[in-house]
């Protein structure tokens, strides 16, 4: 294997190398590269910059399994940030090429994955230095979501929390773009797409307020469903989204960005949430949870419960999420309305429908106290 711990792959001895154990000798090549770049100062690589690129560009179209496509991604985020930045847009340009390949055969799907993988990396590590081809990258990430596998939304959802990390507020023009084709992947019948499309709204928040203002409500509808027949994972991501959520409306990011914005328009849509809406928003999905107002109506007709025990113990969750990152001080500051709030939860005939709705419910509130 030392031959693989070279710069630039040595090509003679791979071709030397039985076909069976190339890949082998490829990611150990990777994982020196991946070593060894993050030290490397630009002179170093100057010479060997451009074969580099080629040959880590080649090796996406290689049908690359997962820890091989993470290596060539972040061997390729590194090597731009370090090195020169000319064959920056020429890679992006051939990731992009690879994802408007419409050959939907499995034997693409890695290739596919692959240049998902890296255009993610490269976005995240480099950030505004990408200019404006996320523009591009970013329709083609969406329209590629239509008809794509699980595998694929995975990839895509991790790639655009990436993208959003990277570029922050740069990239406000398709923020809505993403919410648009993130949010219908938020109650995909997939689990890992459900906890994938989550990170990457979180991430979102952080960049784009309009989805703890105007989109609240619309987006907390979203995540009472996505609670519904959901496992332990997406509880947790969807959880920390929505409570976050919740926190952006109270934790002062409304009121610097209000600051930010120029236009009076702009300031009167971000006006702040007060404390009793942000947590009402939480205690219509404990009560009523994420469904329809027909199915609701139905259900209360019937006598039963409108709601889902998933979703009241994922809105438990939120709750928690929500006093965690508001923090110690603001809770002792808020601690009477706060308990106020959650004591009418539980008074609440809705939370108590049935005698063993009511064990629920006051076991959902212990958790929250």
């Amino acid at each position: 294997m030392e031959l693989s711990h070279s710069l630039t792959l040595n090509e003679d001895a791979l071709k030397q190398i039985p076909e069976q154990k190339r890949p082998v000798f490829i990611f150990e090549w990777l994982r020196f590269l991946d070593k060894v770049l993050v030290a490397a100062q630009k002179s170093d690589i100057k010479g060997c910059q451009k074969k580099l690129v080629e040959q880590l560009t080649a090796h996406i179209q290689g049908s690359p399994g997962p820890p091989t496509r993470k290596l060539i991604a972040r061997c390729l985020a590194t090597l731009f940030s370090v090195g020169d930045t000319f064959l920056l847009f020429e890679t992006v340009n051939k990731c992009n090429d690879i994802l408007k390949n419409k050959d939907d055969s499995p034997s693409y799907l890695a290739t596919r994955l692959a240049a998902i993988c890296v255009v993610g990396c490269m976005y995240e590590k480099l950030g505004r230095m990408m200019g404006r081809s996320y523009e591009e990258t970013v329709q083609i990430l969406i329209k590629s979501l239509k008809n794509a596998e699980s595998q694929v939304r995975i990839e895509i959802m991790l790639t655009l929390e990436k993208v959003c990390a990277g570029m922050g507020t740069a990239i406000s023009n398709v923020h809505k773009d993403i919410y648009k084709a993130v949010r219908y992947c938020l109650t995909d019948r997939v689990m890992a797409v459900r906890v994938a499309a989550s990170n990457c709204l979180l991430e979102m928040t952080k960049h784009a307020p309009f989805l703890y203002t105007t989109e609240l409500e619309s987006l907390a509808s979203l995540c009472f469903r996505a609670f519904d027949s959901c496992n332990y994972e997406v509880r947790c991501a969807v959880a920390k989204l929505l409570g976050t959520l919740i926190a952006c409306t109270q934790n002062g990011s409304l009121k610097n960005f209000t600051n930010m914005t120029s236009s009076a328009s702009s300031a009167k849509s971000l006006r702040p949430i007060s404390l009793d809406d942000a947590l009402g928003v939480l205690m219509s999905g404990f009560l009523r949870g994420g469904v329809s107002f027909l199915k609701g109506t139905g259900e209360i007709i019937k006598g039963s419960s409108g709601v889902n025990r998933e979703v009241r113990v994922g809105v438990t969750h939120a709750y928690v999420v929500f006093v965690q990152t508001m923090g110690g001080l603001w809770f002792e500051r808020n601690l009477q309305a706060f308990l106020g709030h959650v004591l009418d939860l539980v008074a609440n005939p809705k939370a108590a429908s049935s005698h063993v709705d009511a064990v629920y419910s006051r076991k959902c509130i212990n958790f929250i106290l």
